[in-house]
């Protein structure tokens, strides 16, 4: 069952059974706004990038993105790169695989971020959202829907954050602006 999460909304990342999830998906999907001009509705491609930037502590240890699809330790794959957005026709455009059970110890939070490498702004983009999924069996775990209209360039979407033994995902959903994973630190940081 997913659980539709709303901004700051925390949920534990366990099986139904009870039991600890050992890898999931963290999936974006988008499409470009339909602009009415003077001859009609059209569209123009938008190109979303999901990064996920490990942290121990506050201090950023490694990232995942379009540049560099594996983590340094292996544990955390991105998909690849996807620059048009709505392929998946409702499903996950770009996606980033986490092998929860391979993070290294010393990494205690994963932040992921959404931003335009292009510069155009989410009130271009529609329909935009993130989930987490049971990469074991396909369930979908929980999803975030990207509130677009604003005038911003980024979003940082969520955080995977460990409590215990396990891991807790928070939906964070920030307008933030930059077009790189780079340009948005300063704004993570508040958020670890």
């Amino acid at each position: 069952m997913t659980v539709n999460m709303t901004k700051g909304q925390a949920i534990s990342l366990e099986k139904s059974d009870g039991g600890t999830l050992t890898a999931v998906r963290m999936g974006l999907g988008w499409q470009a706004a339909k602009r009415r001009g003077l001859f009609g509705s059209r569209t123009r491609e938008i190109d979303l990038d999901a990064s996920a930037v490990l942290f121990a502590g506050k201090e950023p240890q490694d990232v995942v993105f379009f540049q560099h699809l594996v983590s340094n330790d292996g544990s955390i794959r991105h998909t690849g790169d996807n620059l048009v957005g709505g392929v998946g026709q409702g499903g996950d455009d770009e996606a980033i695989l986490v092998d929860l059970a391979r993070v290294p110890v010393h990494i205690d939070q994963i932040v992921f971020t959404v931003n335009s490498f292009t510069g155009q702004t989410f009130q271009e983009v529609q329909n935009a959202f993130c989930r987490i999924v049971d990469e074991t069996n396909g369930q979908e775990l929980a999803r975030y829907t990207l509130d677009g209209g604003g005038d911003y360039t980024a979003q940082i979407m969520a955080k995977v954050h460990r409590v215990g033994s396990g891991w807790k995902m928070t939906a964070l959903g920030n307008p933030a602006n930059g077009r790189t994973f780079q340009d948005l630190l300063p704004a993570i940081i508040t958020h670890l």
